[in-house]
């Protein structure tokens, strides 16, 4: 039912805190929106002997039904660091619960668990390789491809070992993987997807993003930079530094993924450097700026966003139409239920139909005889937009007019979102003629922002820090031609 890119995935590890397990179900719960499939949490103790054990616990399902038991944590979770993960599948079944991480092996150098944030794209080619070397994968993820290749590394060194692997696989990795000893964490060298590091009670945190620190109480301290791995340990507790290490030698291009900014991340979040509420007002005003709305009786244009992920970036762009002299006025318009759950939904045209519904109702009150200007940060299908347009001239508005807070999108993605295919997209179905978007969702008027009015609003970064792929179709990575959904222009 959504219209939306689905969410990549989010992590969270912890080491050196009594509280671990329970720090990290906070810390997914923050992170609920970067993955609403299954979560998982692995934990790291000493059973009575003092020896290292891992325990597990996993499932489908929200972080709250997932963990919805007391004893889970105390008897199940117990331990001084964890890690842990909410899905959203990119690749590997959906359906299977052995994809449900985090993944955890025991190899010649003990416990190892894994949780990943990203997408490789040579992954079925490694895994081909090692199948045909005698391995025997236990999931269809490319998660466990990592796994593999530490396991058969003939280094003596674990960071060794991690750093050999990484150079060997391609595409989009933020990763947090717990030894018996250390909490290690590790970027791909473009940077796509975001990974911070934070300090609690003398405890280290390692996660997707800092709204997953802040519901802990804890302290923001740096980035993990691209291509960089970190090693936390007990030296690291002591210390109070963490050892770094750079899976590359050499110097690489940063390529952050911009959907981070536009949809993905929470606005209280800040990730690549920036608070993404800044970042997302900026692409609003940007967006006002060169696609304003006016009422053609001089009457002031209601702008309403949809509900919750564009809230930011209509703010920004009502701000800019008073900025300009336009009369305008920021409104709820679309009031969203956020107590949905799993529903029985009827199959068909229909189903579209009920299922705005039951996310959305207008306030008629706002809307009655006025201009609308309903800000949208993303349109994929647009069967969503459509069924919300409908819902709208309910209310009996002047006018509808959209505008989008990204450009349209062409193309998939390989780095850890998931995109339909190429001839689903509904910029790609109407030939990337904006008027004929319009035309089939019914506004008075359709605009998004172009590539370089996107970039623009990249205020704090230089705009070939960033992976336009899914606007653009080119890609800043090499892909397998074997998991390619559609041909791609590598740049």
């Amino acid at each position: 039912m959504s219209d939306k890119p689905k969410c990549n995935c989010g992590v969270f590890g912890i080491f050196g805190s009594k509280d671990a397990s329970i720090q990290t179900y906070y810390g997914l719960l923050a992170l609920q929106h970067r993955g609403q499939e299954a979560a998982g949490i692995v934990t790291s103790a000493e059973n009575i002997n003092g020896k290292k054990i891992f325990n597990i616990s996993k499932d489908f399902g929200l972080v709250t039904e997932v963990f919805n038991k007391q004893d889970i944590f105390e008897k199940i979770l117990y331990g001084n660091s964890a890690i842990g993960h909410n899905r959203y599948s990119t690749t590997g079944a959906s359906d299977s619960e052995k994809n449900i991480q985090p993944f955890w092996v025991n190899y010649r150098q003990g416990n190892l668990a894994v949780a990943h944030n990203g997408n490789l794209t040579n992954a079925k080619a490694i895994r081909e390789k090692l199948v045909n070397d005698g391995a025997i994968f236990q999931t269809t993820s490319d998660t466990e491809v990592i796994l593999h290749l530490i396991a058969r590394s003939k280094l003596e060194n674990q960071i060794d070992q991690i750093k050999e692997a990484l150079q060997q696989i391609e595409g989009a990795y933020s990763l947090v993987l717990l030894t018996d000893n250390s909490l290690i964490a590790a970027r791909d060298p473009k940077g796509f997807r975001p990974l911070c590091i934070g300090k609690l009670d003398g405890s280290f945190i390692v996660t997707s993003e800092t709204c997953a620190l802040d519901i802990n109480s804890a302290e923001y301290i740096r980035e993990v930079n691209p291509g960089e791995i970190v090693n936390i340990n007990d030296n690291s507790l002591k210390t109070n530094k963490i050892r770094s290490y750079q899976i590359f030698s050499n110097k690489h291009e940063i390529k952050h993924c911009i959907f981070e900014y536009i949809y993905f991340s929470r606005p209280d979040s800040k990730i690549f450097g920036s608070n993404v509420d800044k970042l997302r007002r900026k692409l609003g005003k940007v967006l006002a700026q060169n696609h304003p709305v006016y009422d053609k009786d001089g009457d002031k244009v209601i702008v309403i966003s949809v509900p919750d992920s564009s809230n930011t970036a209509a703010l920004g762009f009502q701000t800019q139409l008073k900025k300009q002299g336009i009369p305008s006025r920021l409104e709820i318009g679309l009031i969203r239920s956020h107590y949905i759950g799993r529903t029985f939904i009827l199959p068909g045209q229909k189903a579209r139909e009920i299922g705005v519904r039951i996310k959305f109702n207008t306030v008629k009150g706002v809307l009655e005889n006025k201009t609308i200007v309903l800000v949208d940060d993303s349109i994929v299908r647009g069967t969503t937009s459509k069924q919300l347009v409908k819902l709208l001239r309910e209310a009996n508005p002047k006018e509808i007019h959209m505008r989008v807070s990204s450009s349209p999108i062409i193309s998939p993605c390989y780095y850890g979102m998931d995109f339909p295919s190429k001839e689903e997209l509904i910029a790609n179905k109407f030939d990337r003629k904006i008027s004929k978007i319009a035309e089939y969702l019914n506004v008075d008027s359709l605009e998004y922002l172009t590539i370089d009015e996107m970039l623009e609003a990249m205020i704090d970064h230089k705009p070939d820090d960033f992976c336009t792929a899914c606007f653009s179709g080119k890609y800043p990575v090499r892909v397998d031609s074997n998991i390619r959904k559609d041909e791609y222009e590598l740049h």
